[in-house]
């Protein structure tokens, strides 16, 4: 340890298992163990991890309909100097969940908050879809319906980073059939359940395919979609007399002519020598 854990009147996002519980963290296990009050999505889901670790902290639910009420009793439980561990139903909290709200107001109101990672079915799923992950977009849960949901779902016809949604399974085929729709039936997306566990399912490698099989296959779990990136549309090649006016930009900045044909050449992948006989071209007429 790096530091004497917990500490009093700290906040503490605790990551924990989304599936398999060899993923709990020799430091989250004793965070969870030690703290002086534990902040659950839901005390019951939550229970057993807890009674497993022996956990001796007080246990209070914090969920998305309790927000309001809870939030000024966490935050007192931090300024009497008890130490405080949010947790989620699995995985990290803060994303998607009430975490978010708390780790705001504490910060606002001078509480260290402090993270101990773990397991995130966003990344876990990203990670092993096999789509690309160097730019990516979490978009989480898409507005239930109306304006705003179409609004997102046009957005992510165009998005050219691949996205991370969840989705209940009751609305899974909605989803699926409304990415055909506005993505195309051929866009890349693998769909994930089960992450971790023993049946762990990722469905692909396009949307129509993803839509098929669970039209056969009824979805039951939690579902995390790695949806793949729009393709560029290609651009149009710049015309002869672009590329001159670009040389002639170059020039002007007091760059010699062989200079702005290479400089220009590994802007836009075309040969040198063509660039530079398009001066002399110029020159001759």
């Amino acid at each position: 340890m790096q530091r004497d854990e917990p500490a009093a009147g700290s906040l503490y996002l605790v990551g924990t298992p989304i599936g398999h519980m060899g993923d709990l963290s020799p430091r989250a296990s004793h965070l969870l163990t030690t703290v002086d009050v534990i902040a659950c999505e839901d005390t019951r889901h939550s229970g057993q991890l807890l009674s497993n670790l022996q956990a001796r902290g007080r246990k209070v639910s914090f969920h998305q309909h309790n927000i309001r009420t809870r939030l000024p009793q966490l935050l007192e439980f931090l300024e009497e100097g008890q130490s405080l561990a949010v947790i989620s139903d699995a995985g990290l909290p803060g994303i998607s969940d009430p975490g978010e709200e708390l780790a705001t107001a504490a910060r606002q109101a001078g509480y260290p908050v402090l993270c101990i990672p773990g397991p995130c079915a966003a990344t876990t799923a990203l990670v092993s879809s096999g789509l690309p992950s160097g730019r990516f977009c979490f978009e989480g849960f898409l507005p239930s319906k109306g304006k705003e949901r179409r609004q997102r779902l046009e957005q992510l016809s165009s998005e050219h980073r691949t996205t991370v949604l969840y989705e209940a399974p009751h609305r899974l085929l909605t989803l699926l059939g409304e990415l055909s729709s506005c993505c195309g039936p051929d866009r890349p997306i693998q769909v994930a359940r089960e992450l971790t566990k023993r049946h762990e399912e990722q469905v692909g490698p396009t949307v129509e395919a993803a839509l098929a099989h669970f039209q056969q296959t009824r979805p039951q779990g939690e579902f995390t979609l790695v949806l793949g990136g729009a393709t560029p549309m290609a651009q149009p090649a710049p015309s002869d007399a672009e590329l001159t006016e670009q040389l002639q930009q170059l020039m002007a900045q007091g760059v010699s002519a062989s200079d702005a044909a290479r400089q220009l050449a590994a802007t836009t992948g075309l040969s040198r020598r063509r660039l530079y006989a398009l001066l002399h071209q110029d020159e001759s007429d």
